[in-house]
């Protein structure tokens, strides 16, 4: 059973979150976010205005996925991942 979008966006919150609140995360959930946003992002349900940030956090993810030191990517952008996660929060 596929997940719903706001399965979808729970989740995407969740590691975002876990990213913020933890300061550290691993290559899998950056490929997890990609994989998540790229499946939102065409999702017919998922309003427009929130797809400026879900590119964002795609391009997080793809960095941080090929970061030499992905703890440091996380840390330059915990005001970004602060925004992202009460910018999906609101739609959850």
């Amino acid at each position: 059973m596929p997940l719903t979008h706001q399965h979808q966006l729970s989740l995407l919150k969740d590691i975002l979150n876990e990213h913020q609140t933890e300061c550290c995360g691993s290559v899998a959930e950056c490929e997890q976010l990609e994989r998540l946003v790229k499946s939102l992002m065409v999702n017919p349900n998922i309003q427009e205005n929130l797809m400026s940030t879900l590119d964002e956090v795609y391009q997080y993810g793809q960095s941080g996925r090929n970061s030499p030191n992905l703890d440091n990517h996380i840390l330059s952008h915990q005001e970004n991942l602060s925004q992202w996660v009460d910018h999906v929060n609101s739609y959850c």
